[in-house]
């Protein structure tokens, strides 16, 4: 699978780690090595405005992803600070927090949604369970 990572947070984060995160992802999903993903981390800011942009909610968030085409699986922007807020409260390291997020914005790439309350939580469930098995 080729990865792309941008990352624009003014943090340092372990793109090496996500990479892996993605590649196991990839494999257990049995996702294609001939796909392409890009994952950008983003600031407070930027990840309002596109928040904004594309859903029309004027807050941070911890994840927007978009659905490709063909060979691009799709883009995962993850909101870095909201990331760090959010481990806090949910007692997670930021990089727990951060790879729960990542695998969150994978299954969304890969059709999963949480629009309603069940599937947010069946979401959850998945992203826990990859979590403990694979990484």
């Amino acid at each position: 699978m080729k990865i792309e990572i941008n990352n624009q947070a003014n943090y340092k984060i372990d793109l090496k780690l996500l990479e892996k995160v993605i590649q196991a992802f990839a494999l257990a999903y049995k996702i294609g090595k001939n796909k392409e993903i890009s994952l950008a981390l983003v600031d407070d800011a930027e990840i309002k405005k596109l928040n904004f942009t594309y859903r029309g909610l004027s807050e941070a968030t911890d994840v927007l992803s978009f659905s490709g085409e063909g060979d691009y699986l799709g883009e995962i922007i993850i909101g870095y600070d909201q990331i760090k807020r959010q481990a806090g409260k949910f007692k997670n390291s930021a990089e727990e927090e951060l790879i729960f997020i990542l695998v969150h914005g994978l299954l969304h790439l890969i059709g999963y949604d949480d629009k309603t309350d069940g599937e947010r939580k069946k979401m959850i469930k998945m992203g826990e369970e990859f979590v403990k098995k694979y990484l």
